[in-house]
């Protein structure tokens, strides 16, 4: 966002979303913010337009799914092209995420989901022939996130 700042009401909308954005209508959040419902709506595209909200998701249990192994395949790429490399890793099949680091040698964290551990060898394979080097493999037994508390109401 460039010159537009995120105020109370704006940080209780991202808060409420981020807890559950698929049951909550635009009068639920009114009430939690002491606005209109037009004014949580107007916000909530303002939001989008800005891309403060990049868009929804449903926060999967890849286990329960049938995709029990969660790999962090830690990579080294150049400096200056480790961004360039982030859209063709996420068109692997079982790439679910890639993350951008700037500290350290390992620069870009990639996160699969695979039924079982000889899917993890082509996922690896595919990375390494766009010349990356992978430096670290990181087998997950649990991965849980919590909503961004700052944007709870004080």
């Amino acid at each position: 966002m460039t010159d537009y700042e995120l105020d109370a009401v704006d940080r209780e909308i991202l808060y409420a979303l981020q807890e559950e954005a698929r049951n909550l209508s635009s009068s639920e959040i009114a009430e939690r913010t002491d606005a209109s419902s037009s004014t949580v709506r107007k916000r909530i595209q303002r939001l989008e337009s800005e891309g403060v909200i990049k868009g929804y998701s449903a926060n999967i249990d890849y286990t329960k799914s049938g995709y029990p192994i969660r790999m962090l395949l830690y990579c080294t790429a150049s400096i200056p092209e480790r961004g360039d490399y982030i859209d063709d890793i996420l068109a692997i099949p079982g790439v679910v995420s890639v993350q951008e680091l700037v500290t350290g040698e390992q620069n870009l964290l990639v996160t699969a989901v695979v039924k079982n551990d000889r899917e993890i060898t082509p996922i690896a394979q595919e990375i390494s022939d766009m010349g990356l080097t992978i430096t670290d493999e990181v087998l997950v037994r649990s991965h849980r996130s919590t909503s961004f508390d700052e944007f709870a109401s004080q």
